[in-house]
């Protein structure tokens, strides 16, 4: 049962497509004549049919100019990117290089500069035991001095 309905309903669909659409394309020329003011027959397309063509032809120009407008502008952010990612990635190769030598020179000025904490205090401690001598010494180089002198 449910099969019959289904065909009858694509039948009439198909009846309704032939009824449109006309087989020979007589009826659907002289609509398109109607449509653009040409009823009388005649050989050479209307004032009105060749302003709408004109109009046609002018939008196709311009929807071409546009389409190649916008090629031309996606190329150029296509190019302007891909040098963008390849300057950043450049410049990322660059900072990772600088920083790993910046971190060994900070390596290597930390190293120098404990060096010479650690001998300044070495000398600090040793210079403790010189004041106590240059005190002793004192008198000695006053009359070695006046020696000299005299």
């Amino acid at each position: 049962m449910e099969k019959e309905e289904m065909m009858n309903v694509s039948s009439e669909a198909v009846a309704d497509q032939r009824s449109t659409f006309p087989v020979d394309g007589v009826e659907s020329r002289k609509d398109a004549d109607a449509a653009n003011g040409d009823d009388s027959g005649q050989s050479e397309p209307s004032v009105r049919r060749k302003d709408m063509l004109k109009a046609l032809e002018a939008v196709e120009r311009d929807s071409i100019a546009i389409a190649e407008s916008y090629s031309s502008l996606f190329a150029s952010l296509r190019s302007s990117l891909s040098e963008a990612t390849s300057s950043t990635v450049d410049h990322m190769n660059c900072f990772s290089d600088a920083a790993g030598r910046l971190q060994e020179c900070v390596l290597d000025a930390s190293t120098k500069g404990n060096r010479y904490i650690n001998s300044c205090l070495r000398l600090n401690e040793e210079m403790k035991g010189i004041d106590a001598l240059a005190t002793q010494l004192y008198p000695f180089f006053i009359l070695s001095f006046c020696c000299l002198c005299a």
